[in-house]
């Protein structure tokens, strides 16, 4: 008695023909021809059953908890860190921000090679050594004593959290999902909601046992937490005998025989990266995307600094972090559910319009009702483009280079997540204020709404196009 989803490897596949020449469901046989000249190997049993819950899913629970990780310990908390280490040692606020910048530097540069090993290792093996490097990176952080050390120790938590992040787990749901992708990774990044919650005892930490015990414990729990988490990824659903979005190779057997098993994937497309980089999408995209990181990396690294320039408490001022990222949770569920459906680039035009809005509140009120309209107003925004950055790339080109592309993407965005908080802290270096710096970022993100209505689906390179005919001839 075979477990319903264990795998035969098969060699031939002359027992795949039925009596009429057709690919008949003989699922014995063990494989199946499918998209881009890959195998699909097939349960044992002709009797398998679908999964209860198809476990794409499961790569969606794994990416949401990597994701509440790293966001409560890292990317929401960058403030807090920050004031405690100000107090500690007495750095200025552009010195502090330049390690935030510094990282993106180093995510942006690895971004390419990043891609290459997901797309050649999957992404299993390099979230379980981003894992390894990111907690190895807090151990360092609590050792301390030097600006140096502060930038190296925080250039290592950056390669670990960029192998351990975003990009990763990001292909694992793109190559998992196709017709739900969207709402797929916009219930993965809900995380951050959580995060936001998570946050809150991070602070809290830090004013109780002090910036030293908190590195050591959030160094912890990336490890106890993040290396059981990583087990669950998969790079391809076709690994384990399954289609993207829940279907069995079986299901395209039983609906249209003759083969043409390879139809449900026939329609995706398959840009190169070098493809890819020709169409000028890909570059209004990229630019789009940094331009929205103007705003979120910047009141990542200085919205706590600014609360408490106002008077407000550390723990008071990250209480505003749940509010912003329980917000994004409305813009990321509302990204998933019209995702799909609606345009991609024009959602999220608007949602850069919004950043731009939130930014103008903080910009012109210090008054408490204006700061909370300010993260409601962000977070919306924030989690409804957030997702679909990264659904429309693998729409428009596919998902077998997706990494490569996503990665040699980075290049360009992660001059928003260097730009952002280093332009804010220097701007209030010279001027005592974020005024000025809040005002223009949240110019610059909204006029860069434009490259998003720009960003139009790209026309076939001319292999896709001799592909497509030739399947419409047989």
């Amino acid at each position: 008695m075979h477990h319903p989803l264990s795998l035969r490897r098969v060699h031939s596949f002359a027992s795949l023909k039925g009596r009429e020449g057709r690919l008949a469901p003989c699922y014995d046989a063990g494989a199946l021809p499918l998209a881009h000249g890959r195998l699909v190997t097939i349960p044992d049993s002709a009797q398998t059953p679908h999964p209860r819950i198809f476990f794409g899913w499961w790569i969606v629970a794994g990416t949401w908890g990597l994701q509440a990780i790293q966001g409560s310990l890292l990317f929401l908390s960058f403030g807090a860190y920050f004031t405690q280490l100000e107090a500690t040692f007495g750095w200025s606020r552009t010195a502090l921000s330049g390690a935030f910048s510094l990282s993106r530097v180093e995510s942006g540069l690895l971004g390419p090679l990043h891609g290459y090993w997901v797309d050649r290792y999957g992404p299993r093996l390099v979230l379980q050594v981003g894992t390894v490097i990111f907690g190895i990176g807090f151990f360092m952080l609590s050792r301390i004593d030097t600006l140096w050390q502060f930038y190296v120790a925080f250039l290592v938590i950056a390669i670990g959290a960029s192998l351990a992040g975003f990009l990763t787990l990001n292909t694992a749901l793109a190559n998992w999902f196709i017709r739900r992708r969207a709402r797929a990774m916009s219930i993965a990044q809900t995380g951050l909601g959580a995060a936001g919650i998570f946050a809150v005892g991070v602070a809290w930490l830090l004013e109780t046992y002090g910036w030293r015990t908190t590195f050591v414990i959030a160094g912890v729990l990336i490890l106890v937490i993040g290396l059981p988490l990583s087990t669950l990824f998969h790079h391809r659903p076709e690994d384990v005998g399954l289609l993207p979005d829940g279907r069995l190779p079986e299901d395209d057997l039983r609906q249209v025989g003759d083969n043409t098993a390879t139809r449900y994937l026939s329609d995706e497309v398959d840009f190169t990266l070098r493809e890819a980089m020709r169409d000028r999408s890909f570059w209004f995209i990229s630019l789009g995307h940094g331009a929205a990181l103007f705003v979120v990396a910047g009141l990542q690294a200085h919205l706590v600094l600014h609360l408490q320039d106002l008077g407000w408490t550390l723990t008071g001022a990250a209480a505003i972090i749940p509010l912003l990222t329980l917000t994004s949770v409305v813009g990321q569920l509302a990204a998933g559910a019209f995702g799909d459906r609606y345009s991609k680039r024009m959602i999220a035009a608007v949602a850069m319009l919004g950043h731009a809005a939130a930014m103008f509140l903080l910009s012109f009120s210090d008054a408490s009702p204006a700061i909370v309209a300010a993260a409601i107003v962000h977070g919306l925004a924030w989690g409804a483009r957030g997702p679909l950055m990264t659904a429309i790339r693998a729409e428009y080109y596919g998902r077998r280079n997706f990494a490569k592309i996503m990665g040699t993407s980075s290049l360009i965005v992660q001059l928003g997540t260097v730009i952002g908080p280093l332009f804010a802290g220097y701007v209030f270096d010279q001027t005592g204020s974020y005024q000025l710096a809040f005002l223009t970022l949240g110019s610059l993100t909204g006029a860069s709404s434009i490259f998003f209505v720009l960003a139009r689906r790209p026309a076939l390179p001319q292999r896709l196009r001799a592909a497509a005919e030739a399947r419409e001839l047989t």
